[in-house]
């Protein structure tokens, strides 16, 4: 399941979130927030938790039950800015839909421990395999490194 709030004032079209969703049980079943912001909120989130003083298009935040019994407990939250999403998309040419998957997608590997910053490729690697499952290229870290 996906606890899908949005912040702002633009329709995310439900399509987008069925999509979501397929992608998220063919990656996890452990249910996950997502939440959508301006880039503003986005840049205030970046600051105050990662002390990070910048826009940036999508944030992670995994939930810690060390010690605490839970079956199946939330993985955690994903926040993606739609101002960024609309953005890339134009500039990229392709749609908002695959724009919300390849964040979400690199967003809930974060969740799950991967981490293109300290990996060997690993991150690299299983997102462009998932992404490539559903038909969508350019994934977020390989156009980043390119």
């Amino acid at each position: 399941m996906i606890e899908f709030i949005n912040q702002t004032s633009i329709n995310i079209d439900d399509e987008i979130i069925e999509f979501l969703h397929t992608i998220k049980n063919s990656i996890t079943m452990q249910e996950v927030e997502l939440i959508i912001v301006d880039k503003n909120e986005i840049k205030r989130l970046n600051k105050e938790f990662l002390n990070k003083d910048y826009e940036t298009d999508v944030l992670s935040f995994g939930l810690n039950f060390d010690g605490i019994n839970i079956n199946n407990p939330p993985l955690g939250s994903i926040i993606i800015s739609i101002d960024r999403a609309i953005e890339v998309a134009s500039k990229l040419q392709h749609s908002l839909k695959d724009e919300f998957a390849i964040l979400f997608t690199h967003a809930i590997l974060h969740l799950l421990g991967f981490d293109h910053e300290i990996d060997n490729g690993e991150h690299r690697k299983k997102e462009i395999e998932i992404l490539s499952n559903f038909g969508i290229n350019n994934p977020l870290i390989e156009r980043t490194i390119c």
